[in-house]
């Protein structure tokens, strides 16, 4: 239905895709793999319209196209699930799914109960409970993804582009949505899909498409192939998955955290956490896993000091108390949050990277109250380096690098305060094996200098791959705690299962 041919696109000089061709069948879910940087998500954004500057062609059902902005894309059939939200937080579900293309009445005034109607069907249908009125800003990161794959599935789209669909929803709504899939493909549409989740490819995928570099590598049927295989076209080498040799517990507790509580912002009686209490060792890695909605984020949050009107419980911090009342407080303490969105809450995309790797650091690179150059270049080029971030050069813009290379801009900027404890919410989440591997031996690697590290993960073999003992979470509680030579999929899922009534 739809052929690339000879794409090449440019940013800066920089070549993301170099004469890229590929074909994208009818009735099938044809899988885009590779790294990233592989180019995967610019290719993506030519196909639906984004970016309009490139060389090569598209033929779409035997016509060349070449569209000016995405609602050309739309109106031609091509709708595009972004990886990165691209939702209007104050605005309502039913107008974030209609903006653009609103109903109106024969009057012309916006027929509000048709559409309102219309996107609860599409709820329903994503199995979301969640009333249509309800403000953006109020989901959480999993049922806003819910809310970007109702507003594809609100045009009768021929292809269906799927970037990254199931990076933050949970297993019940992955379910549900290779369910669509299935319909979708009986309909006989095209279903590009994106993901580094070797496991759902396998599970879903007709066909696949390697690019790597910038280029395609190779095409074909899933059928017959392995992981093993797929991982070494996308990587061009075989790659080992790095895994932790020995359980360390030192006898130093390095961060106490007891009876800790955060009320709800909007409802005073409800507890997001009740009373939880662990500790973590100096050289130590803790995992903490749980399903969509078991309070893994919010824990972080609070222990890092930015829900402190509606906490209680302490913490201390190598057996002293500390009173951490903002996030200054923390970081003054010791404390260090990657966050789960980088790019909202991790980045500030515009500025470049050596920027961003100081910004956390800005007292110690001053020289009689202004900011040193040398400084903060000798700064980010050490962790540019340390941290193997591939990069043109420090004035590189952080928004034009591949997420993993942001999330290694993110950690720098962290291990650039010389913490005691590091906390890793999602460290890995939207990044390819390789990049992952990485970060896997950066953590064991800053563990073995003597950092606590706490790693949030709602990937089971992350949290099996790099942790000393692990910690489930359900319902705002920890419902169970292993060491990792005792710990399995089945033990923690079976914990991580909210318990109903």
């Amino acid at each position: 239905m739809l052929i690339a041919e000879n794409i090449t696109k440019k940013f800066s000089g920089v070549t993301a895709l170099d004469n890229v061709c590929m074909e994208l069948h009818a009735g099938k879910v044809n899988a885009i793999i590779g790294e990233n940087g592989a180019g995967k998500s610019t290719l993506m954004k030519i196909l639906s319209g984004v970016y309009t500057e490139y060389d090569g062609r598209i033929i779409y059902k035997d016509n060349p196209v070449r569209f000016q902005n995405t609602r050309q894309a739309q109106t031609a059939g091509i709708a595009i699930i972004h990886q990165e939200l691209n939702l209007i937080p104050y605005l309502s579900i039913t107008e974030n799914v209609f903006l653009g293309r609103e109903i109106t009445t024969q009057w012309g005034i916006l027929d509000k109960n048709k559409m309102r109607r219309t996107t609860g069907d599409l709820l329903k249908r994503l199995r979301l409970s969640v009333d249509p009125d309800t403000k953006i800003a109020a989901l959480k990161v999993g049922q806003q993804q819910v809310v970007e794959i109702a507003k594809a599935l609100l045009f009768e789209a021929e292809v269906i582009i799927m970037d990254e669909p199931t990076s933050a929803i949970s297993e019940n709504e992955v379910k549900v949505l290779f369910g669509i899939i299935e319909q979708l493909k009986s309909e006989n549409k095209v279903i590009v899909y994106i993901s580094h989740k070797l496991d759902e490819l396998f599970a879903i995928a007709d066909r696949y498409i390697v690019l790597r570099d910038g280029k395609t590598i190779e095409s074909g049927n899933m059928q017959g192939m392995t992981h093993d295989s797929l991982i070494q076209k996308m990587v061009g080498r075989e790659i080992k998955i790095v895994r932790k040799a020995t359980t360390r517990n030192d006898s130093d507790v390095l961060l106490m955290v007891n009876n800790i509580s955060l009320r709800n912002a909007e409802r005073k009686n409800d507890l997001l956490l009740k009373r939880i209490s662990f500790n973590l060792h100096k050289g130590e890695i803790l995992g903490i896993f749980g399903l969509m909605g078991a309070g893994r984020t919010e824990l972080m949050e609070t222990i890092f000091g930015m829900h402190t009107k509606r906490t209680a419980g302490n913490i201390a911090i190598s057996s002293k108390r500390v009173n951490i009342q903002s996030p200054q407080h923390a970081i003054n303490a010791g404390l260090a949050l990657v966050p789960e969105d980088r790019k909202k809450d991790g980045l500030v995309l515009g500025l470049d990277v050596r920027t961003n790797i100081c910004l956390t650091t800005l007292n110690d690179l001053q020289t009689m109250g202004l900011l040193n150059q040398n400084k903060e270049s000798a700064l980010a080029k050490k962790y540019t380096k340390e941290l193997s971030i591939k990069t043109t050069s420090e004035k590189q813009f952080a928004k034009n690098l591949s997420g993993g290379n942001q999330q290694k801009i993110v950690l720098a900027k962290w291990l650039a305060t010389r913490p005691k404890i590091l906390m890793l919410d999602e460290p890995t989440r939207g990044i390819d094996i390789n990049a992952k591997n990485e970060i896997y031996k950066l953590i064991l690697q800053l563990a073995d200098q003597g950092l606590g590290i706490i790693v949030v993960s709602s990937e089971l073999p992350e949290i099996l791959t790099v942790s000393d003992r692990i910690l489930v979470m359900a319902e705002g509680n920890i419902t169970a705690e292993f060491l990792a030579y005792e710990a399995t999929e089945d033990n923690i899922l079976k914990a991580a299962i909210p318990k109903t009534i």
